[in-house]
């Protein structure tokens, strides 16, 4: 017969084990999105063409997986081996160069293109969004239920090899011992509240990790303005409206003068129908007429600025006091998509916060994304790298990312 000890030991280490499958699955399929965000979204959706083709069925349309990961970090040195299909897609996408990413190790890759798998196809999420609520790939809420149901298993499981020791004790004429009742026992007491310190540690620290960020944050604003509308249909530049996003720390919000530069003339809207994410039918033109009373303006009028006061737009997007980030030393100097951060806010009728922007996330960004050194005076400081390049000394297809020029030091964020 299994002791008792015996049995609980065993019960325990499947009870941690299974709780460490369970995060290491959840942080892997994590690490995947978060490197597609930070590398590919910008370029690439896993459904629809972009800049580049959709990557769903990425791996089915390359015979070989190495090559694959060869084209992602190399593109440019791969076309040079000659292969055909890396040509061809070259071609049909006007031979726009793909940007290298040669610090991606095999294993991020491959937890890139694991993640692509597991994103639906948009028809998919609408017909089974009753019946699958993990859309991202994320199974933590299936392996937490399984490892309730092992733990369950486990405590009766004791049950039972208790009252078949007492039943043998009574066969082989041994004195009958009273059971210790479940809430006396020491070593299920000490059992269980092991399991419920793993469990709640991490819970606790995920928690306090994600206290402050607000991914996925999507506000009601005074105004409904749809970027699709404008940063998307009709192609309005996005430094037009936020000025400040090339030349300083902050990207600004654009005053009620900017806005009335366009509508002065546009007073009705009359573009395709508009819609809030609960799916209620937007008046684009009562929408304009906010605008008109927060610029005081009537229709038929001259209009006198001096009358406006600012929209209370709901910010978004916002770092901690003790983080110093500068969109200008980003989108200038780096030459960073707004994209990047942003996501494809071109295609959002109301805007939500795209990313965590955790220092995981930004940090992550800094060791892979290569700085555009050719034709770039903000880097003509470091004479040495381009020396090096030069010579041949430092490989140009690798390139230099931004953790080589200190991207990953404290003090860059944090002084």
């Amino acid at each position: 017969m299994i002791s008792f000890k015996r049995l609980a030991k065993t019960c325990f280490t499947g009870i941690i084990l299974s709780l460490s499958f369970t995060l290491g699955t959840s942080a892997s399929a994590q690490d995947g999105k978060t490197l597609f965000q930070t590398n590919c979204a910008a370029c690439h959706a896993v459904h629809k063409k972009l800049t580049g083709p959709a990557l769903a069925g990425v791996e089915d349309r390359w015979p070989d997986k190495a090559k694959l990961r060869s084209w992602i970090k190399n593109s440019a040195a791969f076309l040079k081996t000659g292969d055909k299909y890396a040509n061809d897609l070259y071609i049909e996408y006007n031979k726009t160069a793909m940007n290298l990413f040669t610090s991606l190790t095999d294993k991020e890759i491959d937890d890139m293109l694991a993640y692509i798998k597991t994103v639906p196809a948009p028809g998919a999420v609408a017909a089974g969004a009753a019946t699958a609520p993990a859309a991202d790939g994320d199974n933590t809420l299936l392996f937490g239920i399984l490892t309730l149901v092992l733990a369950v298993v486990a405590l009766v499981l004791l049950q039972v090899n208790s009252n078949l020791r007492k039943l043998a004790d009574d066969r082989d004429g041994h004195p009958a011992v009273e059971p210790v009742p479940f809430w006396k026992n020491k070593s299920y007491i000490a059992s269980v509240s092991v399991v419920l310190f793993v469990i709640g540690g991490y819970l606790t620290s995920k928690g306090a990790m994600d206290l402050g960020r607000s991914k996925d944050y999507q506000p009601e604003q005074p105004i409904y303005y749809s970027h699709k509308v404008h940063a998307g249909i009709n192609q309005i530049n996005c430094q037009y409206c936020h000025t400040g996003v090339y030349q300083g720390k902050q990207a600004t919000i654009p005053s009620v003068n900017i806005c009335m530069n366009c509508h002065l003339a546009i007073n009705e809207y009359k573009g395709e129908k508009i819609y809030t994410e609960e799916g209620k039918e937007v008046d684009g033109t009562a929408e304009i007429n906010k605008l008109y009373k927060y610029a005081g303006f009537e229709q038929g009028q001259t209009w006198d600025a001096s009358k406006a006061k600012p929209v209370e737009w709901a910010r978004i997007h916002n770092l901690p006091d003790h983080v110093y980030f500068n969109h200008s030393q980003h989108v200038k100097a780096g030459q960073v998509q707004c994209q990047t951060c942003h996501g494809e806010i071109q295609k959002m009728d109301e805007v939500k916060q795209f990313t965590d922007l955790s220092m995981g996330w930004c940090i992550n960004c800094h060791r892979t994304t290569q700085v555009q050194f050719k034709d770039n005076g903000f880097y003509s400081i470091y004479e040495k790298y381009h020396q090096d390049l030069k010579t041949g000394k430092m490989d140009s297809a690798k390139g230099i990312t931004v953790e080589k020029i200190g991207g990953t030091e404290c003090q860059k964020c944090h002084y």
